[in-house]
């Protein structure tokens, strides 16, 4: 996405907010629309299970709907929305006991969606296989990072978003984002060394 269409995004997405904010209907659903995926997606990577992502998405627009006069505009929606949702998220993680379970490997073969981590035009049965063993042991991995580390790289490497970006959502200076992208890198290597990934 270039510069200019960030800024019709931006745009649009201001023009819907006020909309909403003023009670159209209409407005709001097509915030849902925009949005519901892409945290839909963000949650599922952070919390690796499908039905408490669709929850999470759900908690999220609820929590903006009712909270739309706590929004500031000077801020990117999108912003506020993602903090919103990783916030939600991180709860959920806290609350949960760690459980190991015998099929934690398969968690919703849905998600695993093709991620190419191994770069080439053709792809054998063998490199198939290869490359989604490969990405289920480094989901597994990410699955296992402590809260803090897990929110930054999923937002950094998943969702993309810039150490600036990152920074806005869970409201912390862009060093304490690098640092804890450093931290959970090391951490995810130390995890896939033993796992002799590569």
């Amino acid at each position: 996405m270039d510069l200019e269409e960030i800024i019709v995004v931006d745009h649009f997405d201001t023009r819907l907010v006020k909309l909403a904010r003023k009670g159209d209907q209409g407005a709001f659903a097509e915030l849902v629309d925009l949005y519901k995926d892409k945290i839909f997606h963000l949650a599922y990577r952070m919390l690796s299970n499908r039905h408490e992502a669709e929850d999470i998405v759900q908690e999220t627009f609820l929590r903006v709907y009712k909270n739309f006069n706590r929004y500031d505009e000077k801020q990117k929606f999108s912003t506020w929305i993602y903090r919103i949702a990783t916030n939600l998220c991180i709860d959920r993680l806290r609350k949960r006991k760690p459980n190991y379970y015998l099929d934690a490997g398969m968690n919703d073969q849905e998600g695993v969606d093709g991620y190419a981590l191994i770069p080439g035009d053709e792809r054998t049965p063998e490199s198939e296989y290869l490359l989604s063993e490969t990405q289920a042991m480094i989901h597994q991995a990410i699955e296992g990072l402590p809260a803090k580390y897990k929110s930054v790289i999923v937002l950094r490497y998943l969702q993309e978003l810039s150490l600036q970006e990152i920074g806005d959502v869970l409201d912390m200076p862009v060093t304490t984002v690098k640092t804890r992208v450093h931290r959970g890198r090391e951490f995810l290597r130390k995890k896939l060394e033993h796992k002799a990934v590569f």
